[in-house]
């Protein structure tokens, strides 16, 4: 038998035969997550990393002053004109006194 037969009869990728080609299809979509999704997650998973935190313009019920208050905040904001409690702290998000109104910045 000649060498050039032989060589012939050879797979040219000895391993192309033992390997098979399978692939997965996820059953969710990772770069266009659904809205639902994204908010579920923790901020730092997300596909695009953001704080949840926002500073916001308070007006007090009493006498109408705005106020900037963080919304986490951990202290006790009063107002400056009426000395009346705006925004009491809580674990998380700070609450606000019944009456006021407040716009995200």
């Amino acid at each position: 038998m000649s060498t050039e037969l032989f060589l012939a009869l050879l797979p040219l990728n000895p391993l192309a035969s033992l390997k098979s080609v399978t692939r997965f299809v996820l059953a969710v979509d990772l770069l266009n997550p659904s809205p639902a999704a994204e908010a579920k997650k923790h901020k730092l998973k997300t596909l695009v990393p953001a704080p949840r935190s926002f500073f916001m313009d308070v007006k007090c019920p009493g006498c109408f002053t705005i106020t900037t208050v963080f919304s986490h905040a951990q202290t006790v904001v009063i107002c400056q004109g009426c000395t009346t409690v705006l925004c009491q702290p809580t674990g998380g998000k700070a609450r606000l006194t019944e009456g006021c109104s407040f716009r995200r910045k």
